[in-house]
């Protein structure tokens, strides 16, 4: 889905909040119901004024190579021209999709 020069938006909810991420990599996960991200690109040209939001995000993903999504978490992903700032925002106004991946009683079919 990706070649070097692509940069992906990558908005999902976490912990009740929302992620807008900027990645240069993004898949679909061998880890069923996960997309995989990696390769995040933070705004560097924001260096004279200190954005705390991006730098947050900068220090929670600092080390780590890829995330794995839960599918059902991601609210949107556009490919875009160039990257922005990276930023966590409130949740308040979205509610995560129930998703069940465990069957239940009416999904067994009773063999006589």
């Amino acid at each position: 889905m990706a070649s070097s020069s692509e940069i992906y938006k990558v908005t999902f909810l976490n912990k009740g909040k929302v992620y807008e991420l900027f990645v240069r990599q993004v898949y679909q996960s061998d880890l069923y119901g996960f997309i995989e991200v990696e390769d995040y690109v933070f705004d560097e040209a924001s260096q004279v004024v200190v954005d705390t939001s991006e730098e947050k995000l900068k220090n929670e993903f600092s080390g780590v190579r890829r995330s794995f999504i839960p599918i059902q978490s991601v609210i949107r992903i556009d490919e875009v021209e160039k990257s922005g700032i990276s930023k966590i925002s409130s949740g308040d106004n979205i509610t995560p999709l129930p998703v069940s991946f465990v069957g239940g009683k009416a999904d067994h079919v009773k063999n006589d």
